[in-house]
């Protein structure tokens, strides 16, 4: 057996290939032709799943018919790929434009926040959007939700992922529930000080207070430096602040954003950041009610889809992610109400929303799934600091 000439088979094998993609492709061109002057749907999913059982059934050897199926499955993905393209080409854009959010920022904006006063959500408003707004705060993410969805406020500002306590899971519920959509993103460091009665030893602090995702984030400096503190959630930092000043004994604290300002009469702030993670942030959504407006100018997008429960209905949907040339920067996963065992996926992933590339990939993601919803479009928030 010759090894070289093994390979120079397989090598004119190969260029046949290519030879007869192109000329597949080229007849694909003229069914996309046909289907616009037709007023045909690019997918048509009867006909995918006919081609697919019959060809198949023309693989001789049974260990062949599975390398076939995906073989021909990235095919006709690469065929809708081209033909919403073409189709794209001939339909008038029919988004709708959108002036950009921070162009329309003034003394009389609402911009809602949820926690109190000194909150990172609160730092996060402020940096997004400076200081010439009108901005309130609420106790829950539903709260804020609910504001913007009422007209009491114009804007939310909410987390969504802080990259060591991960996902903020109630916002990706109330993304899918509410017709709230992003229109933007600002991440933000962390930074956690120690907020201590001056004078008092770490080793005789008893209790230390603040909310949960801040005692998670601080675990490990805890851990080390006071093994036997109790730890104690408030509902925001800034309330925790006020639990340990309330303590006239001196062994509590508190953990709170080295952004705060206020801090208790004769209470110091630890020096250097405590959080486990030292390049810790957070991304916080800014949103907005309706989709009938979206950014002129994104370079990021999100949406959700609740795939077909049959084997490969996920797989299909990053196939085409992956032939529009789109890159995901990120996929969650979450429950469907109400529907045990079926799951909805949230897909982050960059691109301006109003490209063809954009638009093709989104158009065949929406008819290949069972539910879709664009949740927003947005510019890409610089790094932390």
């Amino acid at each position: 057996m010759d090894l070289t000439q093994l390979r120079k088979d397989i090598d004119e094998i190969d260029r046949q290939l290519v030879e007869l993609y192109e000329q597949r492709m080229d007849i694909c061109t003229r069914v996309a032709e046909y289907k616009i002057e037709n007023h045909k749907p690019v997918f048509d999913k009867l006909r995918e799943t006919e081609k697919l059982q019959k060809v198949c059934g023309l693989a001789r050897k049974e260990e062949n018919r599975k390398g076939v199926e995906e073989l021909f499955t990235q095919l006709m993905s690469l065929s809708r790929k081209l033909q919403y393209g073409i189709l794209l080409e001939h339909e008038k854009n029919d988004m709708f434009s959108f002036t950009i959010c921070k162009e329309l920022v003034d003394e009389h904006t609402k911009v809602i926040f949820q926690g109190a006063e000194g909150a990172y959500s609160q730092a996060a408003m402020h940096q997004y959007f400076g200081d010439r707004i009108d901005s309130f705060h609420v106790d829950t993410f539903r709260d804020a939700m609910i504001a913007i969805d009422e007209g009491s406020a114009d804007y939310a500002v909410l987390p969504i992922e802080n990259s060591t306590a991960g996902i903020v899971s109630e916002i990706y519920d109330l993304l899918v529930e509410y017709e709230n959509y992003i229109v933007g993103e600002q991440i933000i460091k962390i930074d956690h000080r120690l907020i201590f009665r001056t004078g008092t030893p770490l080793s005789a602090i008893g209790r230390v207070y603040s909310h949960r995702q801040a005692l998670n984030q601080c675990a490990a400096y805890l851990s080390k430096e006071m093994p036997f503190a109790s730890l104690r959630e408030t509902e925001s930092t800034s309330l925790g602040i006020d639990r340990a000043a309330e303590d006239a004994s001196g062994k509590s604290a508190a953990i709170a954003g080295a952004h705060i300002a206020y801090l208790p009469e004769g209470f110091s702030r630890s020096e250097e950041c405590i959080s486990d993670e030292k390049y810790n942030q957070t991304q916080f959504l800014l949103l907005k009610k309706g989709a009938e407006k979206l950014p002129e100018k994104s370079d990021k997008f999100f949406f959700s889809a609740v795939c077909p429960h049959r084997p490969g209905s996920l797989l299909s949907l990053l196939q085409v992610i992956y032939a529009h040339g789109v890159n995901m920067t990120k996929i969650e996963s979450r429950p469907v109400k109400d529907r045990p065992g079926e799951y909805r996926f949230f897909i982050e992933a960059e691109g301006d929303i109003f490209s063809p590339k954009i638009k093709g990939a989104l158009s065949e993601i929406e008819k290949g799934v069972q539910e879709y919803k664009l949740l927003g479009a947005y510019e890409k928030s610089p790094a932390a600091d």
